[in-house]
């Protein structure tokens, strides 16, 4: 086992590094973006227009395209740090919700309507002053 290390020390420590950003950058991030999520946002039956919709196609296939590379790279990431140091499930739903699949607005609504993410979500939104998501509008 030693040896391993020994071996693969400068792999070690890059993926050691990658999981203390991810893992400070999602302390940071993720309450952020949940703030700033419109309260009536999971309320609708269809996903909301992107912003970036109206833009040029190449900008738009740009910003598509690198949003879905982050997404790849937190789900490996997150896959590595299933047994490296880290926050590798919450890595993993990180990249998972950068990535554009079918169902996946879907799958957000069945996600955020759970009792613990609701009431966490809620709970942030609260400690600053908005108002909680509105989830009532479909059962």
């Amino acid at each position: 086992m030693h040896q391993f290390f020994q071996l693969h020390e400068a792999a070690i420590l890059w993926l050691t590094g990658l999981s203390t950003v991810t893992f400070i950058g999602t302390l940071i991030i993720v309450p952020l973006l949940v703030i700033r999520i419109p309260s009536d946002y999971f309320a609708h039956a269809t996903r909301h227009r992107a912003p970036w919709a109206t833009h040029h196609p190449f900008v738009r296939g740009a910003l598509l395209l690198t949003k879905n590379l982050a997404g790849y790279v937190f789900v490996l990431a997150g896959i590595l740090m299933l047994v490296l140091p880290g926050q590798g499930l919450l890595t993993i739903l990180m990249g998972v919700m950068l990535l554009d699949f079918p169902g996946k607005y879907r799958f957000e609504r069945w996600l955020v309507t759970r009792r613990p993410v609701a009431k966490s979500i809620n709970w942030l939104r609260n400690h600053a002053r908005r108002t909680p998501l509105n989830l009532d509008a479909w059962g």
